[in-house]
């Protein structure tokens, strides 16, 4: 398969280095903007770019009939404008806030527990995320999905950075120092115990390796997926 790769940074590396164990070939790489680029050369192209282009990226995937996998968080307010323009031209869309198997699994453990939680009394519920200090974003991607479906399985009407929040907000606390790739921590406290998930990441290979296992997914496919398709979730 080759690849284009919009954002070359340290995510764009990383994907390029397991594409190409792999056995894919890269064909582009773009650092920001990529309308000005021969996108066609490619047989797909996964985007980790920054929010403030991400969208003109897809939008021109799309539009030249290139599917497209995208990891870049910070630009969601257009994505139901994206996924109708994606439809309308009959395009290949793939959307994770993570593309980590084990973050993917985790999303479903959370759901899980938030659902067994919803009709017990004396429990509140908070997050921590914990990321890298060049990470843009706050919270991260991964902290709204998993605050999303917390919401959706409990009294909580939405999440909420301060920790003054009242008892409808789900407070996420956000954390960003060194170099660390992602820790996602979600705590249930009542007056006599907690109960708590966490998913730590180690490294970007398994962010990577996700991507590129749903890039080789997507070919061939027409419509908007996530990685719930791509794992049978």
């Amino acid at each position: 398969m080759k690849i284009a790769l919009l954002g070359y940074g340290k995510m764009g590396k990383a994907v390029e280095k397991i594409a190409l164990k792999r056995g894919h070939e890269i064909v582009l790489k773009v650092d920001s903007d990529n309308r000005d680029c021969e996108i066609t050369v490619a047989d797909l192209a996964i985007d980790f770019s920054n929010p403030g282009v991400a969208y003109q990226n897809l939008i021109n995937c799309i539009e030249n009939g290139i599917p497209v996998v995208s990891g870049t968080t910070g630009w969601l307010s257009n994505y139901e404008e994206l996924i109708a323009y994606c439809k309308q031209k009959k395009g290949s869309f793939l959307y994770a806030s993570n593309f980590s198997i084990g973050v993917n699994m985790f999303f479903n453990l959370n759901e899980y527990l938030a659902k067994m939680m919803k009709n017990i009394s004396g429990y509140d519920v908070e997050m921590e995320e914990i990321h890298h200090i060049h990470k843009l974003d706050r919270p991260s991607g991964t902290a709204i999905t998993l605050a999303e479906k917390i919401i959706e399985n409990s009294e909580k009407e939405q999440w909420n950075l301060e920790n003054n929040s009242s008892s409808k907000e789900l407070f996420i606390s956000v954390v960003r120092k060194e170099e660390i790739p992602g820790t996602h921590r979600i705590k249930y406290q009542s007056n006599v115990d907690q109960i708590e998930i966490k998913h730590t990441a180690l490294n970007r290979d398994g962010f990577a390796l996700g991507a590129v296992i749903a890039a080789e997914w997507l070919i061939g496919k027409k419509g908007v997926f996530g990685m719930n398709d791509v794992l049978s979730l």
